[in-house]
C-alpha cells in the first residue's frame, strides 16, 4: 500500500467466505481432511455454528467440563451408562453454548439413540459420527491450525484497514473521507451520529443507507441507558474463544427499536451493528454499519477509534476557531477592533454580518452552587445553547462567550429576545442553574455596538436585581433603575436609603416592612387613599391612621413633592437586589 498522500491505497481484499473470521463453521470443519468419512447424523440446521476451540472429554460428568463454542470429541466412554438420558444431555450441552458433539462409536457406544438424534434436530445442534479410524490428535491439530490461520488473517486485515484509514487522517482527510473509505473497503453502509443522534457523515450504497437510516430512526440519544451500544456483539479482531456464543455465530445484534431483516448472518445482512465512538473517556457519538461481512465485524472497533481521532481533531480545531471568534467579537464590543469597514470585512470571514442594524443580547449565568470546573462547563453549554437559538432566527448572527457572559449580535428585525431566551433555555436544560438576559437598543453601525453592549450588560445585571434570576430585560425598560445603576458607590446608595426611610429601611421588623408596603402603594397610586385601601384590603380609617404614622416617621410626604420623590427613589433602590 502506498504511503503517498497523493495516491489512494489499493482496495483491500475480503477474507473468508462470509463465515466469522474468529472461528470455523461446523460445515467448514466437516470439509477438512482429518474428518474425512465423518457424517452429520443430526442437527443439520446448525451447520453455521462456529467452532472456536476443541476439547476431548472422556470423564463421566461431561456437562461440568464443556465451554462455549467448543467442538466436543468423545469415544462415547462417558455416555455408555446413560443411554436413556442422552436426549437430555444434548439439551444441556446446547444450553451451555456448545457448538457440536462428535462421537466415535464402536468400542463403548454402538449407536446414538433415536431420542438423542431427535433432540439434536429439534435444537439444530450438530451431532457428528466419526469413523472408527479417526485420530483425535489429527482433528485437533488441523482444526486449531485452521482457526489460528483465520484469526491471523483477520488481524492482518484489521491492521491493513487501520493503516488505510490512518493514512487518510494523516493526509488531512475528514470524517466524510473516512466513512467513504470504510464503506468501500467493507462493502457496507456506514453512518456516524453525534450524541444527539444527528448524522455527521454517511457513505455506502443508497439502498443500504436507506435501510440503515430506517433502522436507526428509533434509536434513543446516546445518554439514555437503553441506548448502550451493542459492542458486546461486535467481536474485536482475533477475539478469544470465550467470546459470547451469539457473537461467535456471526449474529448481528439489532439496534434498539430497529428492524431485523432476514438474511445470512455470515454476510452481515441482518440488523445494523452499532459501535460507540469514544476518545479520552468521552463518548462523541456512535458509528452504525449495515451490510458488513461477518468476517470483517471485528474490525469495526478499530474503525471507531479512527473516527474518534477525526472527531477529536475537528473539536480541537473548532475550539481554536471559537477562541479567535470570541476574541474578535470581544474587541468589537469593547471598541478595540478599528474602523467599521474592517469590522464588517473581518466578521464576514466568520460568517457574520455586523454591518446591518443590530441588537446586542447578553446572557449571564445566575448565581448558584458550582465549583470552578463546573462553571466552565456550564459556560460552554450556555454558549452552545445561545448559538443554537440565534442560528434558528439569524444565520449571520454573531455569538461568543467571554468574561463570564455570552454575547450575541442579532439583526434588529430578527431579535425577539424572549423567544431567543426561551429557545436557549430549552437547549441549556439545566435543572440547577438559570441565566438572565439583557437586551440593548438597536445599533445602526458597528461603531455603535460597544455602547449597545454596555446597555445589554446593564440590562442583564439590573434586570436580575429588579426581577430575580431568569429575567429577560430590555435596556429601555429599566427606567429610573438605569440611572440608579450608574451610581458605582453602593455605600452611598445604602446611606441614601437609610437617611430617607429611617427605621423602615430594614427587614428585621415585620411592622416596618408592612408600613413600607403601605407607603409604596400610596406612592404608586399618587396618594389615592380609596384606591390604596382597596389594593391593600384596609378599611379607609385604618389607612388614614397608617398615613399619620408614616408622616410622623418620614415627614409630611403628602404635602412635599420632593420628599415623595426621595421616598420613591429609596424604595426603587431597595428593589435593586444586590445593591
Amino acid at each position: 500500500m502506498s504511503s503517498s498522500c497523493g495516491s489512494r491505497p489499493p482496495a483491500l481484499r475480503s477474507t473468508g467466505s462470509g463465515t466469522p473470521a474468529y472461528g470455523l463453521s461446523v460445515e467448514e470443519v466437516l470439509g477438512l481432511s482429518a474428518l474425512a468419512g465423518a457424517r452429520l447424523v443430526a442437527g443439520a440446521g446448525g451447520l453455521d455454528r462456529v467452532v472456536q476451540r476443541l476439547n476431548v472429554i472422556e470423564v463421566p460428568d461431561v456437562r461440568g467440563w464443556v465451554k462455549p463454542n467448543e467442538l466436543l470429541l468423545t469415544t462415547g466412554y462417558p455416555l455408555r451408562h446413560i443411554p436413556e438420558n442422552l436426549g437430555r444431555l444434548v439439551a444441556d450441552l446446547d444450553a451451555r453454548d456448545l457448538t457440536a458433539l462428535a462421537v466415535k462409536p464402536g468400542r463403548y457406544l454402538d449407536r446414538l439413540p433415536d431420542e438423542m438424534l431427535e433432540q439434536a434436530d429439534r435444537l439444530d445442534f450438530p451431532l457428528i459420527r466419526l469413523p472408527e479410524d479417526a485420530g483425535f490428535d489429527d482433528i485437533l491439530n488441523q482444526v486449531l491450525a485452521r482457526i489460528l490461520d483465520r484469526q491471523a488473517a483477520v488481524l492482518a486485515r484489521g491492521e491493513e484497514v487501520h493503516r488505510a484509514l490512518v493514512q487518510i487522517v494523516l493526509c488531512g482527510g475528514g470524517l466524510q473521507e473516512v466513512t467513504d473509505e470504510v464503506a468501500e473497503l467493507l462493502g457496507a453502509a456506514v453512518t456516524v451520529l453525534d450524541g444527539d443522534g444527528r448524522q455527521l457523515a454517511a457513505s455506502g450504497d443508497d439502498a443500504l443507507l436507506t435501510r440503515l437510516r430506517d433502522a436507526l430512526s428509533d434509536l434513543p440519544p446516546a445518554g439514555e441507558p437503553e441506548a448502550r451500544a451493542v459492542v458486546d456483539h461486535v467481536p474485536p479482531a482475533g477475539a478469544p474463544a470465550a467470546w459470547p456464543a451469539d457473537a461467535a455465530r456471526g449474529e448481528t445484534a439489532p439496534v434498539p427499536g430497529g428492524p431485523v431483516t432476514d438474511g445470512d448472518p455470515g454476510t452481515g445482512s441482518g440488523g445494523p451493528i452499532v459501535v460507540p465512538v469514544v476518545a479520552g473517556g468521552f463518548t462523541h457519538g456512535r458509528m452504525a454499519v449495515l451490510g458488513v461481512p461477518a468476517a470483517d465485524a471485528g474490525i469495526l472497533e478499530r474503525v471507531a477509534t479512527v473516527v474518534a481521532l477525526v472527531l477529536t481533531r475537528q473539536h480541537a480545531v473548532s475550539a481554536v476557531e471559537s477562541k479567535y471568534r470570541a476574541y474578535f467579537l470581544r474587541d468589537v464590543l469593547t471598541g478595540r477592533s478599528g474602523a467599521d469597514e474592517r469590522v464588517i470585512a473581518h466578521s464576514a470571514s466568520f460568517g457574520w454580518d455586523l454591518g446591518r442594524p443590530a441588537t446586542v443580547v447578553v446572557a449571564e449565568l445566575d448565581h448558584g452552587p458550582a465549583r470552578v470546573p463546573e462553571e466552565r462547563v456550564l459556560q460552554d453549554r450556555l454558549v452552545a445553547a445561545w448559538t443554537s437559538a440565534v442560528r434558528r432566527r439569524d444565520r449571520k448572527g454573531a455569538v461568543a462567550g467571554f468574561s463570564g457572559v455570552v454575547a450575541a449580535v442579532v439583526a434588529a428585525d430578527a431579535c425577539d429576545a424572549p423567544a431567543l431566551a426561551k429557545d436557549a433555555a430549552a437547549v441549556f436544560a439545566d435543572q440547577d442553574r438559570t441565566f438572565s438576559t439583557g437586551v440593548s437598543r438597536v445599533a445602526q453601525q458597528p461603531c455603535g455596538l460597544p455602547s449597545a453592549y454596555d446597555q445589554a450588560l446593564r440590562a442583564v445585571r439590573v434586570g436580575r436585581q429588579m426581577n430575580g434570576d431568569g429575567a429577560v430585560v430590555h435596556f429601555d425598560d429599566l427606567g429610573v433603575f438605569r440611572l440608579l445603576s450608574l451610581v458605582e458607590d453602593t455605600a452611598e446608595l445604602h446611606a441614601f436609603v437609610q437617611e430617607t426611610l429611617g427605621e423602615l429601611a430594614g427587614d428585621q421588623d415585620s411592622e416596618a416592612v408592612d408600613l413600607r408596603r403601605t407607603l409604596q402603594v400610596l406612592l404608586e397610586t399618587n396618594l389615592n387613599v380609596a384606591e390604596t385601601a382597596r389594593r391593600l384590603h384596609f378599611h379607609y380609617n385604618t389607612l388614614r391612621y397608617r398615613i399619620g404614622k408614616l408622616e410622623r416617621l418620614l415627614g409630611p410626604f403628602t404635602d412635599d413633592a420632593h420628599l415623595r420623590l426621595n421616598l420613591t427613589l429609596a424604595l426603587h433602590v431597595l428593589r435593586m437586589r444586590g445593591i
